[in-house]
């Protein structure tokens, strides 16, 4: 989906319109410039969690992994 809007200002900041079939929800979005683009996106619904806490959520992974060889690294000739 793609549309064209104005720009206006209000006081120092700069102002666009979100038109309808575009709308967010909640109140606040994060914001992000990417180059020449500026980014919004509606802030997640559920509180953020560190890794650890999204670790000890998850279920233990029942498998048989193979045995990997723990080969030396191979030599490597430095040039100067």
């Amino acid at each position: 989906m793609e549309r064209k809007v104005k720009l206006s200002r209000r006081g120092d900041a700069q102002v666009v319109r979100i038109p309808k079939g575009f709308e967010l929800p909640g109140d606040t979005v994060l914001v992000r410039k990417v180059g020449n683009a500026i980014w919004l996106e509606a802030e997640p619904t559920r509180p953020k969690q560190n890794l650890l806490d999204l670790l000890r959520e998850m279920e233990p992974i029942d498998e048989e992994w193979p045995e990997i060889e723990d080969r030396p690294p191979e030599p490597v000739e430095l040039q100067e």
